[in-house]
């Protein structure tokens, strides 16, 4: 397994606009989430990159990826049919080899040691590493805390015998309750109140678009669904990363994941120094 293509999904009606969001970059330069993301795959080698766009959008889309627009692949999505469906409309550029995804409305900031070539292990760098050696579908997922199921898919599984962190999916539930979380996915050794929810981030084969297609209802194809039916079918694993992902889409979304991407840069003291001052001029007992 080699991973040479990535596709990013970024067609939903209502966060599409996030991926166009400008941030400053750990290399101090501004970007938007985009061109942050697309760095990201190109990392992790996948030189080929699609974004999945609602139609009409292409034009913000070229220009928010700045000098990483030449290697971009533009898909629209005709009809706003789910996340899934969104997906499936890069089965001709995914051929019939794995590929690496990504929502196109979080970002990810690693916090691995350096690697022997001297570059920083991201996320994606991560994720490729373990589904290639392992040679199967792999979800990155990161322990999160119990009030924050509504915003993600979440899985349930063993730990894989002596390593850390990798986990065979034997369950998967798209924004399960905390009580349904507690009574199905079960996972060895998460602190209480904790659960392994999705990253945001997957390394698939395209045997993803046969799952997407048969569960699809209502007219609606969402992946948690196909992805429970991988779990059920062959070898599906979770990865639980060195490192945070940051959803766009929440409250103060963008503001934490800037504060993440400025911390993990050069001027962290100089933040550090500034946070600091902004939380003593707060009045008392506020």
């Amino acid at each position: 397994m080699k991973i040479k293509r990535a596709v990013i999904t970024a067609a939903s009606r209502d966060d599409r606009h996030l991926p166009l969001q400008q941030l400053v970059d750990r290399d101090r330069q501004p970007k938007a989430a985009l061109a942050i993301i697309v760095e990201e795959a190109v990392a992790a080698g996948a030189h080929e990159v699609a974004v999945v766009i609602r139609p009409g959008d292409e034009a913000a889309f070229r220009e928010a990826a700045g000098p990483a627009a030449s290697r971009l692949e533009l898909i629209p999505q005709p009809t706003p049919a789910g996340y899934g469906d969104a997906l499936c409309q890069a089965r001709a550029f995914v051929g019939e080899e794995p590929f690496l995804h990504f929502v196109g409305d979080h970002l990810y900031v690693s916090d691995a040691e350096k690697v022997s070539d001297g570059e920083a292990a991201t996320c994606s760098k991560q994720l490729v590493a373990v589904a290639e050696a392992e040679e199967c579908c792999v979800s990155a997922v990161q322990a999160t805390r119990e009030h924050m199921l509504p915003y993600f898919g979440a899985v349930g599984g063993q730990l894989v015998p002596g390593r850390r962190g990798l986990y065979t999916i034997e369950k998967v539930l798209e924004k399960p309750t905390p009580t349904l979380a507690e009574q199905e996915l079960t996972v060895p050794g998460l602190r209480a109140g904790h659960h392994l929810c999705f990253f945001g981030m997957h390394v698939l084969t395209p045997a993803i678009f046969e799952l997407l297609h048969a569960c699809g209802e209502h007219g609606q194809r969402q992946l948690s669904p196909a992805l429970a039916a991988l779990a059920s079918r062959e070898r599906f694993l979770a990865l639980e990363l060195s490192g945070r992902r940051y959803n766009l889409g929440l409250t103060y979304g963008l503001l934490t994941a800037q504060l993440a991407l400025g911390l993990a840069g050069p001027d962290r003291s100089e933040i550090l120094a500034q946070l600091v001052e902004l939380l003593a001029k707060q009045p008392a007992g506020e």
